[in-house]
């Protein structure tokens, strides 16, 4: 390890990462929503109005979030998958906590 290594991240890097935080408050956030909302829907019209959801997809972003955190920033997939959240989080462009520097 060089000297280099012991350098504390440049500051861009760090802002990056305060953005992907805020990111992946905001995906969860929403997810939790669209849960919420899909759980009434099955409440008040039954489970069968949720067969063509997107409750997989859901969970599948869901499971993007938590693999993310998971992942060492290191990891060469890591801008990748932090791209394609960003990606996924376009869907809640219209929110009005969603902010455009999210934008890939």
């Amino acid at each position: 390890m060089s000297d280099a290594d012991d350098v504390e991240r440049p500051r861009y890097l760090a802002r990056e990462d305060d953005h992907m935080d805020d990111l992946l408050k905001f995906l969860v956030a929403r997810i939790m929503d669209d849960n919420h909302a899909y759980a009434y829907v099955a409440d008040t019209l039954g489970g069968e109005a949720l067969l063509d959801s997107q409750l997989p997809m859901l969970d599948l972003t869901e499971q993007l979030v938590h693999d993310y955190k998971a992942m060492d920033s290191s990891d060469p997939r890591s801008a990748g998958l932090a791209y394609a959240l960003r990606v996924l989080a376009q869907s809640y462009a219209e929110h009005p906590a969603y902010r455009q520097e999210w934008c890939p």
